[in-house]
């Protein structure tokens, strides 16, 4: 999915010009009011300000207050305007803080008339302190009356329109800032994100597991199958690998001794960007000794569930494509051999001869490479015409071992790995196996991946030396899994784009080429 701008109708072009135009304008008028305010020694963005109240806490606190009350209760606030109303001798103004809105009650015989002006000369988007006490309008609308205020950050640029608020995509993504003020719906999604990340914490807590971080960079490919992205080191003159993945790092922890261990950190991979993919996302490794894929689903459920109904009031029902899902468990359990049978009619496994494979592929018009077994065949299979097809939530159990170098082999199906991935509106969720804790065989299957990787396969990893050491000083029986968080709060917060979960997702530069590119384009001027 491009992240370029679609062609749109000439007269929205026009509408934005108009606007710009009108913004510019704005601009000018509010760096007159600084220099004006230089001029009478008042600092537009002085150093601090003591707020001792959030717009949420006087809601709860003051919810019975009857229509046209006043207290003697006297309380700091502060935010950002983002409604101003003047009405005769009194002025109505809306502070935002980032719990909710507060209405600041702004009249003459309480803040005097020179301060009434003064208020009256801030403009929409200024950030302001207000002091005053608790009352509620004839409306019943709760205030705060004004008895004295400070401008804490003056705003040149002006907000969006207040009623259309901020729409474009690109612009809401490029400038989250500007996003968050206007947009109340994204600050939601912000918020369910905060919640599910704490949800996550305090279940894995309560079932014991440390939290603990490993290292963002690392000499060796490895712990997934994705292209990576290198750096260079120059004190060492080392080239490096951003992660791609949290999981041999962790298990190193397993041998250690820490017995359950977890994760939550950024990862990169150097691929495509769609509305399920960005080269930079947040992921959740845990790991348990003496467990395995079986004691990993239990995991997963419960943890998805109490970060569903953490961040949803109680609820576990989400919308997907609109049409609502319910999550609660037990989630069906389902083998890949039966789901390819099931949607495509056609029998495989792993341990079938190559040529029928591909004879089945060639059927379906999927593409192959000739060095791919029978497993890759086969996952290519259900990647392609399955996976898609399963709307969730669903475990797809027992994963052909061509394609799980740190799976451990299944304890009655030969071909296969004792691995899950949930599935969840057509794409992967939750990817957990009962790790591989045999160096020799683990060794073997670096060793595959390493031949891949230098017959040009560029997702394909390294052989980790380190790691194979680690388990040869013993690793006991382990459960592993690893969860995308930005589609878990896709699911949970019913968004259909990675874009809209990730605060700063990675778009096209906007202000020209960076340094080393080539190309016709100007650099814009960003004022």
């Amino acid at each position: 999915m491009s992240d370029e701008r679609t062609d749109r109708p000439a007269e929205e072009h026009e509408q934005e010009a108009h606007e710009a135009e009108e913004h510019e304008s704005q601009r000018d008028i509010r760096l007159g009011k600084i220099e004006a305010m230089a001029a009478a020694g008042i600092d537009p963005y002085p150093p601090r300000y003591d707020p001792d109240h959030h717009a949420a806490e006087l809601h709860d606190r003051y919810a019975g207050l009857a229509a046209g009350s006043a207290t003697d209760d006297r309380v700091k606030v502060a935010g950002r305007l983002m409604l101003v109303r003047r009405q005769g001798g009194l002025t109505f103004a809306t502070l935002q803080d980032r719990t909710g809105d507060i209405q600041l009650f702004v009249d003459s015989k309480k803040l005097g008339a020179e301060r009434h002006r003064d208020f009256d000369h801030l403009d929409r988007g200024d950030w302001v302190g207000a002091a005053g006490t608790v009352m509620t309008t004839r409306r019943g609308e709760l205030s705060v009356n004004v008895d004295g205020f400070t401008l804490l950050g003056k705003a040149i640029r002006p907000l969006p329109d207040k009623w259309r608020g901020l729409t474009d995509v690109d612009t809401r993504l490029r400038q989250r800032y500007v996003d968050l003020i206007a947009n109340e719906r994204t600050r939601e999604i912000f918020g369910i994100r905060r919640k599910v990340l704490a949800a996550i914490r305090q279940y894995l807590e309560g079932q014991g597991y440390w939290e603990v971080e490993g290292p963002m960079l690392s000499t060796v490919q490895g712990g997934a199958s994705a292209r990576p992205f290198t750096t260079h080191h120059n004190a060492l003159d080392l080239d490096l690998y951003l992660r791609i993945a949290l999981e041999l790092h962790l298990k190193r922890l397993i041998v250690g001794g820490m017995e359950r261990v977890y994760e939550i950190g950024r990862v990169f991979r150097n691929e495509g960007i769609d509305t399920a993919h960005n080269p930079e996302f947040t992921m959740l490794e845990a790991y348990m000794a003496y467990g395995d894929y079986h004691d990993m689903m239990e995991l997963t459920e419960g943890l998805i569930v109490h970060a569903t109904a953490q961040a949803l009031d109680g609820s576990l029902e989400v919308l997907l494509d609109d049409e609502p899902l319910d999550l609660t468990p037990p989630w069906p359990r389902v083998r890949m051999v039966d789901l390819i049978e099931d949607e495509t009619g056609v029998v495989m496994d792993p341990t079938m001869q190559v040529a029928d494979a591909r004879r089945i592929l060639d059927g379906m018009e999927l593409a192959w490479e000739p060095e791919w077994g029978a497993g890759r065949l086969m996952t290519t299979v259900f990647d392609e015409r399955v996976q898609h097809t399963l709307r969730g939530p669903l475990f797809c159990l027992d994963y052909p071992q061509e394609v799980s170098p740190l799976a451990r082999a299944h304890r009655t199906e030969p071909g296969y790995v004792e691995r899950f991935e949930l599935i969840v509106g057509g794409h992967e969720l939750c990817n957990a196996y009962s790790e591989q804790n045999d160096p020799v065989l683990q060794l073997e299957a670096f060793e595959a991946e390493a031949r891949a990787k230098q017959e040009g396969d560029p997702e394909a990893g390294d052989v980790d030396l380190d790691y194979v050491r680690a388990l040869e000083y013993g690793m006991p029986c382990t459960g592993g899994l690893g969860i995308g968080i930005d589609r878990l709060v896709m699911l949970i917060a019913g968004v259909g784009s990675i874009r809209d979960v990730i605060l700063f997702p990675t778009l096209r530069p906007e202000f020209g080429l960076t340094a080393g590119s080539s190309g016709d384009d100007e650099p814009v001027d960003p004022g």
